[in-house]
């Protein structure tokens, strides 16, 4: 057992040396695989659910083979496709079934509306199981579903942006997804987590990995810029601009597709579906803490803050007061 120590460390400084190493450029090439499988991850609340039950729906009524997965623990993905109602979900359909002795059912999971396919992954109840770990159960059973010989042209998956464990990565990380898609705002936080799924992306590619960043949906547009002038600094495409509309919001709101030839939004969605479509997979290039600040201005994000050190005085508040020490202190006699 003593001699294994070494060599885990020795491990573990090869993997860190690997993704620090300066790595020719992957070539970008558009996927050749007949399936394109998405990862499209955002901030909670930023609009991925409402942007790719649209995106899906446009896509389908394009004579495309659509596969929608809502790979976030609150199960909303495919709310606003199936006007509000909730989608029973393979978690807890699997856990059901396991309890009667019985096998999970494409019918018990996956259901279809306008063309697209689509199916909620779920998630444990609040302080009852880890999230990412339900992802990495639920893509099991995916698997013993056949998921690999299903026949679809996208398979859409939506993912929290917000969590970095294990499970939420596992596009990145395990290859499964050829490209990822941001969604984002003009607003720090927003695009706070599209930076750090750019250098999850980023640190992959130095590993060895080949999944790219397509670009990025600035959802809720206000025209104030910072999205764009993100996407330019990361040197990723901006595949669509959905503005910040009252109609958009209402409708959203009352579970209603926009995503449709037939309202008036459908030019922006099919035009999204054509660049999500072809946009190749490309390296992006992280900002650092300061440039993703630099994007906004100065007394928008605390510019000009010093750090000011706590002293070991300020942490003792009332208790502050000198004590006497109990140190023995000799003459020098």
């Amino acid at each position: 057992m003593k001699d294994e120590v070494p060599n885990l460390k020795g491990y573990d400084k090869r993997l860190k040396d690997e993704a620090t190493e300066e790595l020719d450029e992957i070539p970008v090439t558009e996927p050749t695989s007949k399936t394109q499988i998405i990862a499209i991850y955002g901030k909670g609340g930023i609009g991925k659910s409402f942007t790719l039950a649209n995106l899906s729906h446009m896509m389908a009524e394009q004579g495309k083979r659509v596969l929608l997965i809502g790979c976030d623990p609150k199960s909303d993905t495919t709310s606003l496709l199936f006007g509000g109602k909730a989608c029973p979900t393979i978690i807890e359909t699997s856990t059901k079934k396991k309890l009667a002795g019985e096998e999970v059912k494409i019918g018990d999971v996956c259901f279809k509306r306008g063309g697209v396919f689509a199916m909620e992954l779920g998630g444990p109840e609040v302080g009852r199981g880890c999230g990412g770990r339900g992802i990495i159960h639920g893509f099991e059973l995916l698997e013993k579903l056949g998921f690999h010989d299903w026949d679809f042209d996208y398979v859409l998956l939506d993912f929290l942006g917000d969590v970095v464990c294990g499970g939420f990565g596992l596009p990145i990380a395990r290859d499964m997804a050829q490209k990822v898609i941001l969604v984002g705002s003009n607003d720090l936080q927003s695009l706070y987590v599209a930076n750090n799924v750019c250098s999850a992306v980023e640190y992959f590619r130095k590993l060895g990995g080949n999944v790219g960043v397509a670009g990025l949906v600035v959802n809720k547009d206000d025209h104030s810029g910072e999205a764009q002038a993100f996407a330019e600094a990361a040197g990723i495409p901006v595949l669509a601009s959905i503005p910040q509309d009252d109609d958009l919001r209402k409708k959203s709101a009352n579970y209603q597709i926009v995503g449709t030839q037939e309202s008036q939004w459908g030019a922006l969605f099919a035009a999204l579906g054509d660049n999500v479509a072809k946009a190749p997979p490309v390296r992006p290039k992280p900002l650092s803490q300061d440039g993703l600040l630099d994007l906004f201005d100065g007394s928008e994000t605390g510019a000009g803050i010093v750090l000011e050190p706590a002293t070991d005085m300020d942490m003792r508040g009332s208790n502050a007061a000198p004590k006497e020490s109990l140190e023995v202190i000799y003459d020098d006699a």
